[in-house]
């Protein structure tokens, strides 16, 4: 029974990352035949004349570092509450900010930057906290609980900043936000790799990633079996606090400055949509955080490859939205149980013939 259980698990973690790695193909196909060299890496020297990896792949890789990191907290609030919070480009402004207004009260050593980035994950995950409490312990839909801070966080980072565009000037920024002298890859990159690798372990050592689905599919169920519903759904967004803070210091590390406005604006969409693409359902319960990943690399695939098509900024959410339309719809339970059926009927069709032989 044991064995039949893993191999279902397997079975259903294959199948739920069918459509995101289709899609991904599909990608890496119509830009091979459009320019064959679209995903070559190359050797060149940075404006530090460190010698480092450059080319579209690159781009994408380091472009979708902040999106990937919101897309595994984003895939856990989802799971565990079977809603989306809008606030996570308003909370990463005020995170950002903390970040900022910390750095500038002093010297920039690297005991600074770690102080600052451990003070902006408080304040993001108190935000976090904040949105949790009203969606688990208030039961207010999530979309509609952080809909309060998606109004009002770009105002309170505009309030740290004193409506100011600070900067902040150092050689350890520059390198978390773009190269290490030596390392040809591009730091956020490693930064992602490092944000997987504690979710993996912490799946791995607990029970959260279990307990988080529990309550995505049946809540009534999980606390009958002993769950704290309320605290897992608690601790899904205080985890996706930290990685907005996460995300947020990279951004700013790699401006060097924090701008309220415009600091991932509107990359909550995008990260909802990550984890649509990613094969994780909407309304909560089984989730695969490799999808979610994936998800975020396939929305700035397209992207790159829009700007590569000489599509305009203004245009190009309107090109984006089409095919993501196309991804979620071909990935949605509908079109899955009708090719479901399709792929059965195809089966018996084939197999007829053969035990006709065979008698």
């Amino acid at each position: 029974m044991k064995g039949t259980l893993t191999h279902a698990r397997q079975g259903n973690g294959r199948s739920q990352l069918l459509v995101p790695l289709i899609s991904l193909g599909l990608l890496v196909v119509f830009n091979l035949i459009r320019d064959p060299g679209f995903f070559s890496v190359t050797l060149t020297a940075n404006n530090q004349g460190s010698i480092v990896l450059a080319g579209n792949l690159i781009s994408i890789l380091n472009g979708a570092s902040a999106l990937a990191i919101l897309a595994m907290g984003m895939t856990l609030v989802t799971a565990a509450s079977g809603g989306q919070d809008i606030s996570v480009g308003a909370a990463a402004a005020i995170a950002g900010s903390v970040f900022v207004g910390v750095l500038r009260a002093g010297n920039i050593t690297a005991g600074a930057i770690l102080l600052a980035f451990l003070v902006s994950c408080v304040i993001a995950m108190l935000f976090g906290a904040f949105n949790g409490t009203l969606a688990a312990v208030f039961k207010i839909q999530p979309m509609i609980a952080t809909l309060i801070l998606y109004t009002a966080g770009r105002a309170i980072a505009y309030w740290i900043n004193g409506g100011a565009t600070p900067t902040v000037s150092s050689p350890l920024i520059d390198r978390i936000g773009s190269f290490i002298p030596g390392i040809p890859v591009p730091t956020p990159i490693f930064i992602v790799l490092l944000c997987g690798m504690l979710f993996a372990l912490a799946f791995k050592l607990t029970n959260l990633g279990i307990y988080t689905q529990a309550v995505g599919i049946n809540e009534r169920a999980a606390r009958l079996n002993g769950i704290n519903t309320v605290g897992i759904k608690l601790l899904s967004f205080i985890i996706l606090g930290f990685c907005v803070a996460v995300a947020g210091c990279v951004s700013v590390c790699r401006l060097g400055l924090i701008n309220h406005e415009t600091i991932l604006i509107d990359i909550e969409m995008d990260a909802i949509l990550a984890v649509a693409i990613g094969g994780n359902a909407l309304s909560g319960g089984k989730f695969k955080l490799s999808g979610s990943i994936l998800g975020a690399y396939i929305i700035q695939g397209l992207t790159t490859t829009l700007y590569a098509m000489k599509v305009s900024s203004t245009e190009i959410k309107a090109y984006k939205a089409v095919v993501i339309i196309l991804i979620v719809a071909i990935g949605s339970p509908v079109v899955k149980a009708y090719a479901g059926k399709l792929w059965r009927i195809l089966k018996t069709g084939m197999a007829r013939p053969a035990t006709t032989e065979g008698e």
